[in-house]
This record gives C-alpha cells, sequence and structure tokens, in this order.
C-alpha cells in the first residue's frame, strides 16, 4: 500500500504541475456540452415548436386552398408570407432567404369539385339512381409545387411534405363526401357520411411514476460529452507516461522495487479522481446552467448512484485505453494525435453524434465494439428507461472487462520488451 501511495502522490504531483493541463480536462468539456446542447436543443423538438417563415403562393383563391392556408396557420409551425409570384418565391427560396415556398395551383377548387362530381355521378349512374352525366370532360391532375432551400434536411423536408399530403388527402375525402351528400339528400343538414377519422393513433409515454419520460437535448448531451471528457483523458495519460520514458523517470523507477502493475495503479487512482470530477462538473452544468440559458434541467432524482457507478467503469475502460497506448507509444507525437483521432472514431462509432439507429447496418454492428457504446447505453437505461443495477449490469461489465484486457496488454507487453 505504501508503494501505492507513493505511485499516486507522484501522479498528483505531475498533474499540480500542469495548471493549464487540468483546467482543460475540466473547462473545455463544459464549454462543449453547453455549445453542443444548444445547438442540438432544436432538434429534439418537434416542428410545432418552432416558427418558420414561409412563402405561400395562393394562385387559387377558392375553398380548398383556404383550407390549405388556415391548416398551416393552425399548425402554429410557420409564420406564412403572402404577395408573391412562384419565380419570386423560388429565387428567395434557392438564395437561401427562405426555408420553403409552397405554390397552389391555378383553379384548384373548382377543378377539384367537377373531378369529384364527374366521378361521383358515374358511380351514381352505374347503380342506376340517375342518367349519367354528360361532363365527360378530362380534368388534369393538379400539383401542390414545393420548392425547398437546397440547404434544407431531407428530414425537414419529409416532415413538410407527409403534413401537406395529409391535409391535401382529407380535402379530397371531404370533396367526395359531400358531393355524394349533395346527390343522395337535398337537406344539407342532414349528416349522411361522418368525415371524422375512424382509425386514430395516440402515444403511449413511459412514464416513471407520475411523471412521463420525455427525452430532450439535455438527456442525450450531458452522458454523451461526459463520455466524450472522460475518453479524452487518454491524451494527457498517455502522453505523461511517454514523457517518464523519455525523460528517463521511468528508468528511475524500475531501479526500485516497484512493480509496473503498481505505477499503473497509482495512475489509474489519479485519474479515475479526474473522471469523476468530470462528471460531477457535468451534472453541476446540467442542473444550474442549462435553466439559465433557456434549456431543460437535467433531472437526476434518484438516479445519482446508479449514474456514479457507470462513471466509474467509464473512467477505467477509459484509463485502461490510455495506459495502454502510452505504454505502447514511443513518442508523444505517436500518442497524442493518435490518441485524438482515436477517441473521435470511437464517439462517432459509440452513437455520441448521430444516434447508433439511423447508421447503417455495418456501423451498427461496429459500434458494438466501442466502450463509449455501452457508457452511453448504459447512461440512456439510467435516464430514459429507469433500470436498475440488474438491466445495466452488462454494460457496467464490459467496460469493466475492457479496462483489465487493456491494462493486462499493457503489462504484459512492457514486460517483454524490458526483457529483450
Amino acid at each position: 500500500m505504501h508503494k501505492l501511495w507513493a505511485s499516486t502522490y507522484k501522479e498528483l504531483l505531475l498533474l499540480s504541475r500542469d495548471i493549464g493541463g487540468v483546467a482543460i480536462l475540466f473547462v473545455m468539456p463544459m464549454v462543449l456540452i453547453i455549445t453542443v446542447t444548444l445547438i442540438q436543443d432544436s432538434t429534439f423538438k418537434t416542428i410545432a415548436d418552432t416558427n418558420i417563415p414561409i412563402l405561400l403562393v395562393n394562385n387559387d383563391n377558392g375553398d380548398v386552398s383556404k383550407t390549405i392556408e388556415k391548416g398551416l396557420e393552425t399548425a402554429n409551425a410557420f409564420k406564412m408570407v403572402l404577395d408573391k409570384t412562384e419565380e419570386e418565391a423560388k429565387e428567395l427560396v434557392y438564395k437561401g432567404t427562405y426555408q420553403l415556398a409552397i405554390v397552389i395551383p391555378e383553379n384548384l377548387s373548382a377543378d377539384l369539385e367537377r373531378k369529384v362530381n364527374q366521378n361521383v355521378n358515374s358511380i351514381i349512374a352505374k347503380i342506376g339512381l340517375e342518367e349519367a352525366t354528360t361532363d365527360t370532360v378530362a380534368i388534369p391532375n393538379k400539383e401542390v409545387r414545393l420548392y425547398f432551400d437546397p440547404a434544407t434536411q431531407q428530414s425537414f423536408k419529409a416532415s413538410v411534405k407527409n403534413g401537406i399530403d395529409k391535409m391535401v388527402s382529407k380535402i379530397e375525402t371531404e370533396s367526395i363526401y359531400k358531393a355524394f351528400q349533395k346527390q343522395i339528400t337535398d337537406d344539407p343538414s342532414e349528416v349522411i357520411f361522418e368525415t371524422e377519422n375512424f382509425i386514430t393513433f395516440k402515444e403511449i409515454v413511459a412514464k416513471n411514476g407520475d411523471q412521463e419520460i420525455l427525452p430532450n437535448s439535455v438527456q442525450h448531451n450531458v452522458p454523451a460529452w461526459t463520455l466524450f471528457a472522460i475518453f479524452f483523458i487518454i491524451v494527457p495519460l498517455s502522453i505523461n507516461i511517454v514523457k517518464e520514458k523519455s525523460q528517463g523517470t521511468f528508468v528511475r523507477l524500475r531501479t526500485n522495487p516497484v512493480s509496473y502493475a503498481t505505477v499503473l495503479a497509482g495512475k489509474t487512482l489519479v485519474y479515475l479522481v479526474v473522471c469523476i470530477i468530470q462528471f460531477v462538473l457535468m451534472l453541476l452544468v446540467g442542473l444550474f446552467v442549462f435553466p439559465e440559458i433557456g434549456l431543460p434541467t437535467l433531472d437526476v432524482s434518484g438516479r445519482l448512484p446508479l449514474l456514479l457507478l457507470v462513471t466509474v467503469f467509464t473512467g477505467l475502460a477509459a484509463i485502461g485505453l490510455g495506459l495502454l497506448l502510452g505504454t505502447i507509444a514511443t513518442t508523444q507525437e505517436q500518442s497524442a494525435p493518435f490518441g485524438a483521432t482515436l477517441v473521435v472514431i470511437l464517439a462517432a462509432l459509440g452513437g455520441v453524434w448521430v444516434p447508433v439507429f439511423i447508421m447503417p447496418e455495418i456501423m451498427q454492428v461496429l459500434s458494438n465494439i466501442s466502450p463509449m457504446n455501452w457508457g452511453l447505453n448504459a447512461y440512456l437505461d439510467i435516464f430514459l428507461r429507469n433500470t436498475s443495477v440488474v438491466e445495466i449490469l452488462p454494460e457496467i461489465s464490459l467496460l469493466f472487462l475492457f479496462f483489465i484486457t487493456t491494462t493486462l496488454i499493457a503489462i504484459v507487453y512492457n514486460e517483454k520488451k524490458n526483457a529483450v
């Protein structure tokens, strides 16, 4: 224990002499998490929570176009700008001034009514209730044209297209019902067809007690970027080990009756404390800073013990990787860029930036090898799925196994290298 304490004290002295490096370990992750969460906050909201200015070119001015216009207004998602021609709207959208322009064609209402009446009259004539209509002129299909800013994301395009398509389909259905109503009865107040949807959808939201569990940007970004910060310690940790080898400190350590495992254990204890401090600072940001800048407050009620448990094992996994990298690398030029790049790759594979379920299939398979993916899944299980320690046991077991494996490889590699 005396040797372990001496090794730990040595690491504390090294960190205390690099105040700038310690500040970067603690301050930069907080700056990163605030910046990224502010940027991504809107992606966790529905379109209805925003107010996007769009251009509406209404060349019809009939009942159908008024219904479309009213539907867009009541959606509370768009701020409509009128009195533009199609060419003007197209130019403004393609320049990026507006995200979207909707162009309603001429005679949409009149032609839809004629088309519906033709179809209804044809059906009634076929069943022998009335004679066939004389209006048999073919009516060309109408198209509502949408112009999107070329920089618009596909998810926004799909959402708008689905919304407008649903609105137009409902208008067509109601027009058919009204046409049949006119043919069957002379009393407009008599209800023959119910136009309300028979099949509806209802989302059943998961609950923690009486409180609904709704995902937001904070619940995703705090654990995700905490993981990123924790794993980024492999850079200073590996540089520290390489520096000891290049400056001769490690040679002097070998002259003492201290095993390499004891040296690594001292580093592990110190950097594990660093990881826990990083985690605590991230939680404090989520609890006190985010509400002050208009972001949701991080809810950690009843979750702290499990969150701390995951943080400990995540920190061990990161430390094990840093110990291995520092043991194998021979120069700081090798360890620093390789370590930084490796963290970015593991974060990308682990779902820190892009959710795993929307990745290509091959990337979803590869994500299973990233320790960041294991840690992120454990964090999200705690935040969003109200799990117990039993449910996160597979993830923390993998993280601990990763730490043991990387540390053993580092010890074996060092022994074989020094035995030559």
